[in-house]
């Protein structure tokens, strides 16, 4: 007969390892799940073969490595996200159909009016000048203006400035604009500036263009020199480029006030830290890409003509009743900060 103890020694054994194994349970079901990343959609209205689409791609890049893999962000180039309209941009990042935006002051003036200082005419003409504006005094009040109109600026870099090319005379004095038949973008205070000059600004879209210079119909184009390059204008009949410091533009690195809200403070220093680290980069990529533009512009023959400071000075002062009256659209306090920044710049 077998002991009564062996028939409580298996069971106890058999309990032992049950209890064993349940205690295990809890701690698998207590080691956390990996949240899913926060998705952040940035728009550009440019694509990466240009400086500003660079920028955003490296700060898209460096969010997501610098968050561990908490923030995931999705670039949109073309300005896809603001109906390919850069000039909506801004709304579309108010409203939250973009987290984040690099956007240019040319176009984000329409909704943050203190943003025109950039723009004024000859107001920053010099590469070091327009740098002015972004850093110290004046670059904190571009960005509480950009924070009054609901957004968070996080960083700024300049941008360059732009320039006009033509097919029929090159542009030395403010007489050379007037007459002249210039495709623009769509922006109030180049209109203004066009006109003001005597010339005759026109908005005509990208598919309209090209038959539109060859047919002489639009014999000038307003931009910057890396698109001029992008587009072949020289086979479209141009034959200068006047570099001549008339409109500055300064990038600005942004995102939605209510997704700056929800992410806790770990997340925004990230994305601080990696807006200024992608704008001191900007400042010096879109530096590169105008000389190389213009290195590529002189090789198809077009002739490169960059104005003296006393070139400048006549047309700064044929183009003051709009440096005037875009300065009060501006407000003057923007502009007096603006203008000391200038003043201050080493030469």
């Amino acid at each position: 007969m077998v002991p009564h103890w062996a028939y409580v020694a298996r069971p106890a054994g058999a309990l032992a390892l049950a209890v064993f194994l349940l205690m295990q349970i809890p701690c698998v079901m207590a080691q956390p799940a990996t949240a899913a990343p926060i998705e952040l959609k940035l728009s550009v209205a440019v694509g990466p073969v240009f400086a500003l689409g660079k920028a955003a791609r490296a700060w898209a890049s460096a969010i997501g490595e610098g968050s561990h893999g908490t923030l995931s962000v999705t670039t949109h180039p073309g300005a896809t996200l603001s109906q390919r309209d850069p000039a909506r941009e801004f709304v579309a990042l108010h409203d939250g159909a973009a987290d984040l935006a690099v956007g240019s002051t040319l176009y984000w003036s329409a909704q943050v009016n203190a943003l025109a200082v950039v723009g004024l005419p000859w107001i920053a003409p010099e590469p070091a000048e327009l740098a002015s504006l972004t850093r110290g005094e004046a670059g904190e009040a571009l960005s509480a203006a950009v924070l009054r109109a609901g957004v968070v600026a996080l960083a700024l870099a300049p941008l360059g400035h732009r320039a006009i090319a033509t097919t029929t005379r090159s542009v030395r004095t403010p007489g050379d604009i007037a007459g002249l038949a210039i495709r623009i973008t769509s922006t109030p205070y180049l209109v203004e500036l066009y006109s003001g000059l005597r010339g005759q600004p026109n908005a005509v879209p990208f598919a309209e263009a090209d038959a539109a210079f060859r047919s002489g119909a639009l014999n000038a184009q307003e931009g910057n020199v890396a698109t001029f390059a992008a587009a072949h204008l020289d086979t479209q009949g141009f034959k200068d480029v006047t570099l001549w410091g008339a409109i500055g533009e300064v990038a600005v690195f942004a995102v939605n006030a209510a997704t700056w809200a929800r992410l806790d403070a770990a997340q925004q220093a990230t994305l601080k830290e990696s807006a200024r680290a992608a704008a001191d980069e900007l400042a010096q990529t879109a530096t590169a890409e105008a000389e190389i533009a213009i290195g590529v512009l002189r090789s198809r023959g077009v002739a490169i003509l960059r104005l003296t400071p006393s070139g400048r000075a006549a047309f700064a002062a044929a183009a003051r009743p709009v440096y005037d009256r875009w300065a009060a659209v501006a407000g003057e306090a923007m502009v007096r900060t603006a203008e000391a920044a200038v003043a201050a710049t080493p030469h």
